[in-house]
């Protein structure tokens, strides 16, 4: 599982990552060359973190 997130949303993917895959999640920061390619999966902005297990 991998959730693109922004900061707004980012405790949201983390709540869903956990409820879903019962684990804790790797997050990582994207780099500034990424942002403007990567949407949050909540919404339209740019998404600041990755939430994944890998």
């Amino acid at each position: 599982m991998k959730i693109n997130s922004c900061e707004t949303h980012i405790n949201h993917a983390l709540d869903v990552f956990v409820a879903e895959e019962e684990t804790f999640p790797i997050m990582e920061k994207l780099e500034s060359d990424k942002k403007i390619s990567t949407k949050c999966d909540y919404c339209d902005t740019p998404a600041t973190y990755i939430v994944a297990n890998e």
